[in-house]
């Protein structure tokens, strides 16, 4: 892949497939819902592409939309799936299982915040902090778990991932994220610096929010080749 150095540990950061829940633009949360057939397509396109750079570890968060979306790239890659509840996405307390329409209706300048990425404002909602902690515990985790030049898979979800990447990569949290939201099976590719100065992050950032439909439209190497980074 364009832009990986070897002996390097690298982090695969996969977004979870579509869900029905995606699919009736209806806010998740943690709550369980599981992936629509488009979802389920999506995780079986990606699957060999993420495979293709040669994993030895894939975890995924244990709600069942990430961790179906990882049982397809463990498969591909003749692995297991290690589940860690620290991978799930953000709880968005009172605001989980309401359609975007009736929460705008609703509270339209709560909502306002929520879609510029200000989750603070969502009651019950865990907060930026909380989440930073537990997605950046477990990724450092998932990443010394793995020998140098080897590469790991974590499978988690949007807003998760957009605070993790911005955490791992800048040892940064903002309020709204400065990345914008993945797709689904969006691909962030993370790899260590080969030489950190003191108090520099331990992550550079390789790729980000590539998609199936992208990488399946690149040329030459099929590891991603033309895969670039975005903000």
């Amino acid at each position: 892949m364009s832009g990986l150095r070897a002996g390097l540990r690298t982090l695969v950061l996969l977004r979870h497939g579509q869900t029905t829940w995606n699919a009736e633009h209806r806010i998740q949360g943690q709550v369980d819902a599981e992936l629509s057939a488009t979802g389920r397509a999506q995780a079986a396109r990606v699957a060999p592409y993420v495979a293709s750079l040669g994993p030895v570890a894939v975890w995924s968060s244990d709600l069942q939309r990430a961790a179906v979306t990882a049982a397809h790239v463990a498969e591909a890659c003749s692995l297991t799936v290690r589940t860690d509840e620290r991978l799930r996405e953000f709880g968005l307390g009172e605001r989980e299982g309401v359609t975007h329409g009736e929460y705008g209706a609703a509270h339209p300048a709560e909502y306002e915040d929520f879609v510029t990425g200000r989750w603070s404002s969502v009651p019950g909602a865990e907060t930026l902090t909380e989440v930073r902690t537990r997605l950046e515990a477990c990724l450092d985790e998932l990443a010394d778990a793995v020998a140098p030049g080897e590469t790991a898979v974590a499978v988690s979800h949007g807003a998760a991932l957009r605070v993790a990447v911005e955490a791992l990569v800048a040892g940064t949290q903002s309020e709204p994220s400065a990345y914008a939201g993945m797709h689904n099976c969006g691909v962030a590719v993370l790899q260590e610096r080969p030489l950190r100065r003191d108090g520099e992050p331990r992550w550079r950032l390789v790729a980000y929010n590539r998609t199936v439909e992208e990488l399946s439209a690149t040329q030459g190497d099929p590891r991603f080749a033309s895969v670039r980074a975005t903000g």
